[in-house]
């Protein structure tokens, strides 16, 4: 079953401050995803990787094409739903984890985490011990659980914003570079985590840099270039054709 088909999707900035000059986010992307599949988004920077998965949480109202997303309620267009729609849709079914924690000063790091667990209805002591494990797990040390996000570092901060993602296990869950900012132990814990916390009733959209993240983590992979779709390939084939890159020195690689 697909969950989401993007048809022809666009995005295009206006840049007010250099003379209105226009700038092309994405360019007639088109792909679908299927119900509990994780699909990775790669690129260099500049592609559109952000820019795409924005369009798709709408942060970014896209410009042109169409995100019809299977909601339990019935087919919905991400791209063209009132705001109404989509805040609802954020509250009961998607997802999303950016680089960057925005939450309210002086709440703490459990709280945060439980709160989208305690606004599904789950009981508020069950919803902190829950929390409480996932930040555990995603090796954030216990006197920081009763601490401020606020006063973190960005690797501790983006472990709150992950956990805070996946607590509630959304049926479609974005993810925007989730360990960019993690130590390779917490990586591999996070990896971990993604994969034995989410079951199959989550589908999985992220955007990643790493090539071996990817390569655990993904059942597809969507290429982007210069703001335009070049291919979606199972993981396999994208492994098999990205390891001759890091065998190469280092200035042939790109050449």
């Amino acid at each position: 079953m697909t969950i989401l088909e993007i048809d022809s999707l666009r995005k295009t900035f206006k840049m007010h401050v250099v003379g209105g000059k226009r700038v092309v986010g994405l360019d007639d992307v088109s792909f679908d995803v299927e119900d509990g599949e994780f699909l990775a988004i790669v690129g260099e920077s500049g592609s559109g990787k952000s820019s795409l998965l924005k369009c798709l949480y709408r942060t970014y109202i896209p410009s042109g094409g169409a995100i019809r997303f299977a909601s339990t309620d019935g087919d919905v267009d991400l791209a063209s739903c009132t705001e109404r729609e989509m805040l609802a849709l954020r509250d009961d079914e998607i997802g999303y984890a950016s680089q960057f924690l925005d939450e309210i000063p002086r709440v703490p790091a459990v709280d945060v985490v439980a709160r989208p667990l305690v606004e599904d209805g789950v009981p508020r002591p069950a919803a902190r011990d829950t929390a409480r494990d996932l930040l555990t797990e995603l090796n954030l040390p216990e006197e920081l659980h009763d601490a401020y996000p606020a006063t973190f570092s960005g690797g501790e901060r983006q472990r709150v914003n992950l956990a805070r993602a996946i607590a509630p296990r959304p049926r479609l869950l974005l993810l925007d570079e989730p360990t960019s900012a993690l130590d390779p132990e917490t990586k591999a814990a996070a990896i971990d985590l993604l994969d034995r916390y989410l079951t199959d009733q989550t589908t999985v959209v992220g955007v990643f840099h790493n090539r071996d993240v990817v390569a655990q983590v993904a059942d597809r992979v969507v290429v982007l270039d210069d703001a335009a779709l070049q291919r979606v390939v199972d993981v396999e084939a994208y492994v098999d054709e990205t390891s001759s890159d890091t065998e190469r020195p280092k200035s042939e690689v790109g050449a």
